[in-house]
């Protein structure tokens, strides 16, 4: 390809809107031009890339023994109303009507369709196990798009579907997706880690997450440097702090002027914070909640959800607050009507707390749950911190950033018993298939890629990803030593089947270098009248810097080393 003949164009300056590397370098190397908030054109460049990513996880797939199907992305909204995913899924799922007023979704995921067809065709235990898998356009209406291909509205997911006859043939087709994942971001160039994970609006029984560390992360990963441990903030696990032993003593007011934190709070009252008691209100599906958790800790939002099998989950507003009779900053569960409470294990199981007395200015002391109050729901609705002790070992937990690659679940029966997926077993008894699903976001493991493979100066692909395989820089094309050396060159390149970008732009050298660095292709090489002299061409490695002149006869086994082939 002749770069005078490509769509696109590179940005000399950082483009204000992007704050992600991958996003400034995706935007000043032209691979990608911004449609509205959260969809993007690929230009040529781009969807090379986007190809190639495409290519290995086709190929790891493949390898693993799933099946590659395509599935509709527009679904009858029966089928979402059919699995309960028409109210769980929320605002998230796209809706619209056809002209006979029909109602469809755009699928933000497959669990429905797939399950259609697999109902269609599954009838014994002889057609089982099966995975089939799809790379696909996917529609989710987030709120707040971010990071350019990080987080979308519309963007391409590669989706696989297990289905087998019981748990423990689950666990192997798990294990063969997960192993297949794990060589997919291998050679895609990305580093990383499985940690468990919230199965969120998918469900399921157990789910992992695939996690590049990277400081530029959404999500929040708690690591155990003892056991290894490592999961989701929202997921995590971990040793509550001892409560303070005590036996029950008589309840008491006390009046606490101004005292509105727990902080501030337990240094009027001269005690601990985990001695109090925090409430934190909420609107779970539009009805009042308070959890309640020891004041030490945090509530764990995604837990807390989950533990009401709520749809949507809300902190609630202020007006809300006094709408509901209660007192912020003085609301405990004492005496509290019409609001529905969940505690945390640390509350229950503490003695003579301090809870806000729902009066202004005035808490009680020696709070016991049982004796004072009983929770409508006790639930683990605590936010694990760094610097908390690990459930498995003990060690302090460290915290480090991490943004999602691919998720793992493993959903059971819910889906198959919901959508009819079902088989006759060697008994004819019918049951259930069992289920797994495991997705990865092509476009966001495009901007992971260039997350974790950038220097100064620009992307430095892996070889497996990048758009050519080499970047001739032409310089003095004009003259006819240099158009035949290009000519011969190319030639050869393209005989051993490797993909070459020429510059044969009117511009200077400084500025074709500048472009090849910031397109990061792994092997520049450069014609011009010097390197002819010289006796052939300057070989550049991208990633190490490393030049060379080459003569002709070694050109071609001089990049097939820096690319790694054999």
């Amino acid at each position: 390809m002749r770069m005078s003949k490509l769509l696109f164009k590179t940005l000399r300056e950082v483009p204000a809107e992007a704050e992600l590397p991958s996003h400034q370098l995706l935007l000043r190397a032209g691979l990608v031009t911004p449609l509205a908030a959260g969809l993007y054109c690929f230009t040529p460049l781009g969807w090379r890339v986007f190809r190639r990513i495409e290519n290995i996880i086709r190929e790891e797939m493949d390898r693993s023994g799933a099946q590659e199907v395509h599935l509709p992305a527009l679904s009858p909204i029966e089928l979402w109303e059919q699995s309960g995913r028409s109210v769980t899924m929320g605002q998230t799922l796209f809706r619209l009507a056809d002209r006979k007023e029909r109602g469809f979704a755009l699928g933000p995921t497959h669990e429905e369709v797939v399950s259609f067809l697999a109902s269609r065709h599954i009838q014994s235990y002889r057609d089982l196990p099966v995975t089939v898998y799809q790379i696909q356009t996917k529609f989710r209406d987030e709120p707040r798009p971010r990071g350019g291909l990080i987080r979308l509205r519309e963007f391409t997911m590669k989706d696989a579907y297990s289905f087998d006859a019981g748990w423990e043939a689950l666990d192997t087709s798990y294990q063969l997706a997960f192993d297949a994942y794990i060589r997919i971001f291998e050679r895609a160039g990305v580093p990383v880690i499985p940690v468990a994970a919230d199965s969120g609006a998918i469900g399921g029984k157990d789910s992992q997450e695939f996690v590049f560390l990277t400081p530029n992360g959404e999500d929040e990963i708690l690591l155990c440097p003892g056991c290894g441990y490592a999961a989701n903030a929202e997921k995590a696990e971990f040793r509550r702090p001892d409560a303070v032993a005590a036996e029950a003593a008589p309840l008491e007011r006390v009046s606490t002027p101004g005292q509105k934190t727990i902080a501030d709070l337990a240094a009027f009252l001269g005690i601990e914070a985990r001695q109090t008691a925090k409430a934190v209100f909420y609107r779970a599906d539009g009805k009042p909640v308070m959890a309640i958790v020891r004041g030490d800790l945090d509530v764990n939002e995604v837990k807390l959800k989950n533990a009401l099998k709520a749809t949507a989950l809300e902190v609630m507003e202020e007006a809300h607050v006094r709408a509901a009779g209660l007192v912020a900053g003085s609301a405990g569960p004492v005496g509290l009507q019409g609001v529905k409470t969940v505690a945390d294990p640390s509350v229950v199981e503490a003695a003579n707390l301090v809870a806000g007395a729902n009066e202004a200015d005035v808490h009680l002391r020696n709070v016991n749950h049982g004796r004072d109050w009983t929770a409508e729901l006790v639930a683990e609705i605590a936010l694990a911190r760094a610097g908390d002790a690990c459930a498995r070992c003990g060690a302090v937990l460290e915290a480090r950033r991490g943004m999602e690659m691919g998720h793992v679940f493993k959903l059971g029966t819910m889906y198959s018993e919901a959508m009819g997926v079902q088989y006759l077993d060697e008994q004819g008894e019918r049951k259930p298939a069992v289920m797994g699903c495991y997705g990865i976001g092509v476009d966001r493991l495009i901007a992971a890629c260039i997350e974790a493979n950038n220097d100064a100066n620009g992307i430095t692909w892996p070889a497996e990803v990048a758009p050519y395989d080499v970047h001739v820089v032409a310089l003095n094309l004009d003259q006819e030593a240099v158009a035949t050396a290009l000519a011969g060159l190319e030639a050869e390149l393209g005989a051993v089947g490797l993909s070459v970008l020429v510059d044969d732009r009117p511009d200077s050298a400084g500025i074709k270098f500048k472009d090849a660095d910031l397109l990061g292709i792994p092997v520049r090489l450069t014609v011009s009248p010097r390197s002819l002299e010289k006796g052939g061409f300057e070989i550049r490695n991208r990633r190490t810097g490393e030049t060379d002149v080459v003569g002709a006869a070694e050109v071609v086994g001089r990049v097939r080393g820096v690319l790694g082939i054999g």
